[in-house]
């Protein structure tokens, strides 16, 4: 039977620029030996590896630069990090540090944007852009940005009304809004147009009506996104195609309307077969839109972008010891691990994510088609070649004799927001521990517990049986006079209290 190694050398193109092996037959993940930090912090284990975020944001405006290089491209190019993909101050503060600009969709959003300004991270200068539908505390929070001097504050109208609310509240000299345009779904989507945004036959009488009559407001960018991401596709390319000449028809009515938001979307590699071609999406992007202003006689827009898991999602991995192993049937081989997927990994089992995995050790082993199985009692808790891009091998091993760990790879967005982080997890299975890697200045690795693994004492103050102080029982009154209603009672005959 063949090594594990042989199996994935003749498979795929490896190793690649983030995955090797080295001499002991052990995964290399960005140059990082997994082994050493598994020997040191055991598992399950969470890991960020820092140095790739800003090898992704730097990558990024790249690929802009060149484009509207190659096509002697007008406007600038921005680039804000989309928050909710990971909210994490290692994370934010680390994108900060190759220069961008943030993006928000809710009110405690704009909490974590006051603690970055009072650290010296981020200034008055530094572009806010507000999306998502806004409650009353949102819209408050907002407006005293404005009123506090962030002048690029930008909240992209989500819906008719919310202007109403800046117009009441927001005081400083300027304003300046965006409107997200509500764009249409993919086809095999269960709804025709998103809930999110203003229809495009309401955007001229919005800004008409509301914006244009106040010297104070400014319309500067209109908003697109649509959720399948960046594709080189028609369905892609038809809605930039409508949304641009909305631009350039709002264009010529609103003047100090100078800049787009194209959104997130640009995908991360999720297998070891990955054929996207960055660059060549970028170009066409830069080329769709220049075209469409000049045939319409505007000029080209400023370019914002939000890319979230583009920036975080490959510098996260997830590993697993395998606990047993148990051979349920004839054909089906499970590998238990010691964590869960659902909890865990929320994405492989609510819409199918697929991850790339790989074992951490024994890559000169024979392999076996297996099925990983999680902790939960919960029979969704697994992962197998239906969620994976692949049938899912790994290396055979002696369960009672030897150690094998895997690991999942590219997860760091989202997971921890979906699954609660340091909350209550189905069958209590706890926050593993999460470790960050990051590089010195003279390019040596280094290792930091970021947080421990997740204690019972934290659930059980969560599930109400353990506190600081416990609260002093309330008593019941009518009235504010429950003495009075004693008495009362009391001078009762008993046949009226039967």
């Amino acid at each position: 039977m063949k090594r594990y190694i042989d199996l994935i050398e003749q498979t795929f193109e490896f190793p690649t620029r983030e995955f090797g092996v080295d001499e002991s037959h052990t995964l290399l993940f960005n140059n990082v030996r997994l082994t050493d930090i598994i020997n040191q912090y055991g598992t399950p284990l969470k890991i960020s590896y820092l140095p790739k975020i800003a090898e992704h944001i730097d990558n990024a405006k790249l690929l802009f630069r060149n484009a509207m290089k190659k096509y002697n491209y007008k406007g600038n190019y921005t680039y804000c990090y989309c928050t909710k993909s990971s909210h994490f101050r290692f994370v934010i503060e680390t994108a900060l540090k190759s220069n961008v600009h943030l993006e928000t969709s809710s009110a405690f959003d704009i909490n974590i944007i006051r603690a970055l300004y009072e650290d010296g991270k981020i200034n008055n200068n530094t572009y806010v852009i507000c999306n998502g539908y806004k409650r009353p505390k949102y819209l408050e929070d907002i407006s005293a940005l404005h009123n506090d001097g962030f002048v690029n504050c930008i909240p992209i109208l989500d819906n008719l009304k919310e202007i109403d609310y800046y117009l009441e509240n927001s005081t400083s000299e300027t304003v300046s809004v965006g409107i997200r345009i509500a764009t249409d779904e993919e086809p095999n989507f269960a709804f025709y147009t998103s809930r999110l945004g203003v229809r495009y036959n309401d955007i001229n009488s919005l800004y008409l009506e509301k914006i244009k009559p106040n010297p104070r407001f400014k319309l500067k960018m209109l908003h697109f996104f649509i959720n399948a991401g960046i594709k080189d596709n028609a369905y892609y390319w038809s809605e930039l195609t409508r949304f641009m000449f909305k631009y350039c028809e709002m264009k010529k009515i609103c003047p100090e309307l100078d800049s787009i938001d194209i959104g997130g979307g640009l995908p991360i590699q999720t297998s070891l077969v990955f054929n996207y071609d960055y660059q060549a999406m970028i170009d066409e992007i830069i080329e769709n839109i220049q075209w469409i202003c000049n045939k319409n006689n505007v000029p080209v827009p400023h370019i914002f972008t939000e890319f979230g898991s583009y920036t975080v999602g490959e510098s996260g991995a997830v590993i697993y010891k395998v606990i047993d192993k148990k051979q349920q049937n004839d054909r089906e081989l499970w590998y238990m691990i010691d964590g869960s997927f659902i909890t865990q990994l929320p994405d492989s089992w609510g819409i199918g994510q697929k991850y790339i995995m790989m074992p951490v050790n024994n890559w000169d082993s024979p392999y076996e088609k297996v099925n990983l199985g999680g902790l939960t009692c919960d029979s969704a808790d697994f992962y197998n070649t239906e969620a994976h891009s692949e049938d899912l091998y790994l290396p055979v091993f002696d369960i009672d004799n030897e150690d094998q760990y895997i690991g999942f790879f590219h997860t760091g967005a989202y997971q921890e927001s979906l699954g609660g982080y340091g909350g209550i997890q189905h069958c209590l299975i706890p926050a593993p521990q999460h470790v960050l890697v990051n590089l010195d200045e003279d390019g040596n690795i280094t290792t930091e517990l970021f947080s421990p693994e997740q204690d019972s004492d934290s659930m059980l103050k969560i599930l109400g049986f353990k506190s600081e102080k416990k609260a002093e029982p309330q008593k019941l009154t009518t009235n504010g006079n429950a003495k009075k209603v004693k008495k009362i009672a009391e001078e009762l005959p008993e046949e009226a209290l039967s």
